[in-house]
């Protein structure tokens, strides 16, 4: 089976979680089903950073090397896709041609004489309008109108994902397949992950962790303000709040300057950091922090509960669905509730030693293996 992917979103200078699927797409399934061949294309790059970005993401050279880069800047390829319908993607498909195309965002391209599947990952934008800027909110609009009249069938990443697509798009429930996310979790030598949390300048003092793309949805704001207010009722208190991630979007004032005053030193951003990094820190936090708004899954939940670090996080459909009872849910937005939840186990060896051996317990129903397995269930539907 031939099947061509958009990569595009791994070019992105914050490809967040749709970034960390689209590796997936390239990386795990051609491995683990040896009769798929994936074709990655993109917008229009340099080749130096299209191979830069796809083999920062693990790309094997194998699959780099049948990257097709398209003739448009990302911009406007990607309106022209959704208002004009063009360009195809012949250049992709080759003389061979193509089985299946996989669109892992809402960025579709015009449908040709291949089905196409398109992954959905929530429908934000249409439930938290004021946390995107205008032409987010057009392209996402655009993108689920355009999955809804040329997809066959459009994935998602969870059973909140899919309600909230199907009430605010005209994708039909009958063609969403619910896949959630797989976690690849890495066993983290303890040796490195000391040298890790030393080379960041995190040393051996506990902190509390974040990560994710700055960006209002995300609610860093409310964690900040949380450990402030701990700091204001414990001066002595010896905990660091380290936040790792991607520049998002509307992202001044998302952090109060009282508040950043208030956990001087204490407060870490490390911006984007390595795989291996983000591994050492999951493994190495006294406590995951999680306190979005809005997910349509939640990814660094099962990854900090892969590491067995315990999580408090938001309590909101999606998050309920993939945490079950194995994390700390907290109202999102809450300050002093997430003050009260954190500064309870931070003092509780305990129940975090529990909420650890439950979230690790937890993680192993997202393995990779089963999304690889439901992947390929889709798209053999589709081929079929």
């Amino acid at each position: 089976m031939r099947v061509a992917v958009n990569a595009e979103q791994l070019l992105y200078r914050s490809p967040g979680g749709i970034g960390r699927y689209t590796a997936g797409l390239l990386t795990l399934m051609p491995v683990s089903r040896p009769g798929l061949e994936v074709l990655p294309f993109t917008a229009r790059h340099s080749r130096e950073q299209v191979d830069a970005a796809l083999a920062g993401a693990g790309v094997p050279e194998a699959v780099r090397r049948r990257t097709v880069v398209l003739r448009w800047p990302r911009p406007v390829l990607y309106d022209a896709w959704h208002r004009l319908g063009r360009p195809g993607l012949a250049g992709v498909a080759g003389r061979d041609g193509l089985d299946l195309v996989h669109a892992p965002s809402v960025a579709v391209p015009p449908r040709g004489a291949a089905p196409m599947v398109v992954t959905v990952h929530d429908a934000a934008p249409e439930l938290f309008p004021e946390t995107f800027p205008p032409r987010g909110r057009r392209f996402h609009a655009q993108g689920l109108a355009a999955a809804a009249a040329r997809a066959d069938l459009v994935i998602t990443v969870s059973q909140a994902a899919a309600e909230e697509i199907t009430g605010h798009s005209a994708i039909r429930a009958d063609r969403v397949r619910v896949v959630p996310n797989g976690v690849a979790a890495p066993v983290v030598d303890p040796a490195a992950r000391d040298r890790a949390l030393d080379a960041a300048g995190l040393g051996s003092r506990p902190y509390v962790l974040w990560v994710g793309s700055l960006e209002p949805r995300k609610g860093v704001g409310t964690l900040i303000a949380a450990m402030a207010r701990l700091r204001r009722r414990r001066p002595a208190l010896d905990v660091q709040t380290v936040l790792a991630g991607f520049d998002g979007w509307l992202g001044d004032g998302l952090i109060a300057p009282e508040d950043r005053r208030v956990l001087g030193g204490s407060l870490r951003q490390l911006g984007r950091v390595d795989e291996e990094t983000l591994w050492c820190l999951y493994s190495g936090a006294v406590l995951f922090a999680f306190p979005s708004r809005h997910e349509g899954f939640g990814l660094p939940v099962v990854e900090a509960m892969s590491q067995g670090t315990a999580v408090v996080a938001s309590d909101i459909p999606a998050v309920r669905e993939v945490a079950a009872d194995a994390a700390r849910l907290v109202p999102p937005g809450d300050v002093d509730a997430w003050a009260d939840a954190i500064d309870g186990l931070l003092g509780d060896d305990r129940a975090r030693s529990q909420l650890a051996r439950a979230g690790r317990l937890r993680s192993g129903a997202f393995s990779v293996e089963r999304w690889v397995a439901a992947t390929w269930s889709v798209y053999q539907e589709i081929g079929s």
